[in-house]
């Protein structure tokens, strides 16, 4: 591999604190339902390099991420494989993946092993906490877990999503063993974009992963800076704000389903703001 072929392809990822390979950019199969083994397979295909799903029936379908993995007959080396385990009241009470009785702690193993199966491979890349427990004491003990599947060697990394309060993901700092390395969280303007909480990521190096990135989004994408910046670049909206975002130490999240949009999300990597023009999408955020 040549010098300018291994510089691309470091630009498409980052090191974690911990030594994990992470891509800049990662697609979502959420909502996916009966397609989601087309679309992971389609983007994997199309250049991507990492899956976000969730042992989750009510909103995902993990096997069909699993089975798109498969399809794409990437080596299981090269795909990063990131999943989350989801409390009870974020489950469908029908299609729960673990035993609803079952103490906290043994969900999610159980929950885990779930995971395994659908995405048929014995160790992850990364596993989530999907939103924030109610009381400390459960977020203890389902964090403990995670870490127990950390020690077992089965896990490379684990997180939370869906955590908006700043307060709230300092707790989960101080109670764990083994500190959250990612921070998945909806990407938009009634939070403030997570500033606070970016600020602390950035500071206890956590990756910041951001989804709804685009569709939360349609004021960012039409503004002028943007609109000037796809012109200069000759780029879309889209790519701007994805490289932008990328660019700032974001990882985010496309869940398209379109191959066009996949193509040009791919195309994030062909291209860098200059810093003055970063600087302008700052003052929008």
């Amino acid at each position: 591999m040549d010098t300018a072929t291994t510089a691309a392809s470091d630009a498409r990822y980052l090191l974690t604190a911990e030594g994990v390979r992470m891509p800049r950019l990662l697609y979502g199969t959420a909502w996916k339902k009966e397609r989601t083994a087309y679309w992971v397979e389609n983007a994997l295909r199309c250049g991507l390099d990492g899956i976000d799903t969730a042992c989750q029936p009510k909103h995902y379908d993990e096997a069909g991420a699993g089975a798109g993995v498969v399809a794409s007959q990437r080596p299981r080396d090269s795909v990063y494989l990131q999943t989350k385990f989801t409390p009870l009241s974020g489950q469908d009470p029908a299609r729960l993946p673990y035993d609803a009785g079952a103490p906290l702690a043994l969900q999610v193993k159980q929950s885990f092993a779930v995971s395994q199966l659908h995405l048929a491979s014995e160790r992850l890349d990364a596993l989530l906490l999907h939103s924030p427990l109610r009381s400390r004491a459960d977020l203890r003990t389902a964090w403990q877990a995670m870490e127990a599947l950390v020690d077992a060697g089965v896990v490379a990394l684990i997180g939370i999503s869906n955590c908006y309060d700043p307060a709230q993901l300092e707790a989960l700092w101080q109670l764990a063993r083994i500190k959250p390395a990612i921070v998945q969280n909806r990407f938009y303007a009634e939070t403030g974009y997570d500033a606070e909480i970016r600020v602390f990521c950035r500071r206890y190096a956590l990756v910041y992963q951001s989804f709804w990135t685009l569709s939360a989004n349609p004021h960012l994408l039409g503004s002028a800076s943007v609109l000037g910046l796809a012109a200069a670049y000759a780029r879309t909206p889209e790519q701007i704000l994805f490289r932008y975002l990328i660019q700032r130490g974001v990882v985010p999240l496309t869940g398209t389903t379109s191959p066009k949009h996949l193509r040009e999300s791919v195309e994030v990597f062909a291209f860098e703001l200059e810093e003055r023009d970063a600087q302008a999408i700052d003052l929008l955020l």
